[in-house]
């Protein structure tokens, strides 16, 4: 008895110690991603966990030997380890808001006319984080947006009233590009924005190795294309949509948002409005062809391989589908989120297309740099991805309401694309 639980504080404490500290190097990067995402986000649960264990081994056994002195000393440890990772996990909302504030000015909500909370009591949510469900949404599934199966439908949540006039927030799943669909990511902001009577819409796409760039990219646009079609059969309006995504659905969020009218990219419907108003990319993949120069993207390029085809060619191809090749002036508002912890995607590469994006777009770029937050950390409800969610909320109220000055409605836009057709 003692021997199994001196084993289950010995595993607990090194799963915090990851937490605080993730291992570094890529050979260990899944694993020290997976275990450290977990117990971060879990953190409150796993404490409580640690203390009953602990407090019912203690109660029952007693303190008789050294072993047993180890493993209350280990768990006493997991728990203030575990504390430490709670109280990061609940800055997590306000580092956000610092970073739209310093983007946006302080007054950034007033300015656009107020911005409110909205949502379930935390409480609730973290009581069973798995269960992402909210009793005003709506969820109508498998809706196809082209021809070609399932990894050519969405799923739209809107309001159960359904108001009209609703903007538009495309979510694109991440995995790799090779793993991954609709209803695994996005959920909690999802939620959230339906909730707030905005209408929400998740996409699948088709995935390598068996679809080779760009097929992703082009099946967004195609799901963008779809809702500047349908949104107001489900209460939205065409003339706002903003993309987000997580990982691989970062990436595919950005080139969405950065290469809008790109006809190469919509073969089939050049004509559509593909634009976006606002982007969101949570820890996203921006460099494709090494030109940050991180060791971490050169580690990657085996993947984009499989995922571009061995015959693209390096590095003119991987740089036609790098985000941060394809930034221009006229990009839409982004605010950008990335863990500090991130075990997969250097918050360097982050880092480096923020500063290329401020440098050149005419639009707010807003970057919050999450301390202690791994990838994926806003999978389901936990301190941090609650927090960050609401904030990712007031930015997406404040790019609806404070529209630029000169922007051109999609009847505009289509009419000036006739007037450049003749």
């Amino acid at each position: 008895m003692t021997r199994g639980f001196v084993l289950r504080q010995v595993v607990g404490a090194a799963l915090t110690a990851n937490a605080l500290r993730p291992l570094p190097g890529a050979p260990a990067s899944v694993a020290t991603f997976m275990s450290g995402w977990l117990t971060a986000e879990l953190a409150p649960q796993l404490a409580v966990l640690t203390a009953v264990d602990a407090g019912q081994h203690l109660v029952r056994h007693g303190v008789k030997d050294t072993s047993t002195r180890v493993g209350l000393g280990l768990a006493a440890a997991s728990v203030a380890g575990l504390g430490a990772v709670i109280g990061t996990g609940r800055g997590a909302g306000a580092v956000a808001e610092r970073a739209l504030e310093e983007e946006l000015g302080p007054d950034y909500g007033a300015e656009a006319g107020g911005i409110t909370r909205v949502g379930r009591p935390v409480w609730r949510q973290l009581s069973n984080p798995f269960r992402i469900r909210n009793e005003d949404v709506v969820r109508v599934r498998n809706l196809d947006y082209a021809p070609g199966g399932r990894r050519y439908r969405l799923d739209v949540y809107h309001r159960r009233d359904m108001p009209a006039g609703a903007p538009i927030l495309l979510q694109i799943h991440g995995g790799g590009w090779v793993i991954g669909n609709k209803d695994q990511q996005g959920l909690p902001l999802m939620q959230e924005m339906a909730s707030r009577g905005w209408v929400c819409v998740a996409i699948n796409y088709p995935l390598a190795p068996r679809s080779k760039w760009p097929a992703h990219l082009i099946a967004a646009k195609r799901a963008l294309a779809w809702l500047r079609e349908h949104a107001t059969e489900y209460g939205g309006d065409p003339e706002f949509v903003a993309v987000t995504g997580g990982s691989a659905g970062g990436h595919l969020a950005s080139m969405v948002a950065l290469t809008a009218g790109d006809s190469t990219l919509q073969p089939g419907f050049e004509e559509a409005d593909t634009s976006v108003q606002a982007c969101v990319p949570h820890y996203g993949v921006y460099d494709i062809a090494g030109d940050t120069g991180l060791e971490a993207v050169r580690q990657r390029r085996p993947l984009m391989r499989l995922v571009l085809g061995r015959s693209a060619r390096y590095p003119d191809d991987y740089r036609a589908a790098s985000p941060l090749a394809r930034i221009h002036p006229d990009a839409p508002p982004f605010f950008v989120i990335h863990g500090r912890s991130d075990s997969l995607i250097p918050v360097a590469e982050a880092r480096a297309f923020v500063g290329a994006l401020r440098e050149v777009s005419q639009r707010p770029v807003a970057y919050a740099e999450l301390p202690g937050a791994q990838h994926a950390f806003d999978v389901f409800p936990s301190f941090r991805s609650i927090g960050v969610v609401q904030a990712v909320g007031r930015f997406l109220d404040w790019a609806r309401q404070m529209p630029e000055p000169e922007q051109e409605s999609v009847a505009e836009r289509a009419e000036l694309g006739d007037a450049g057709g003749r």
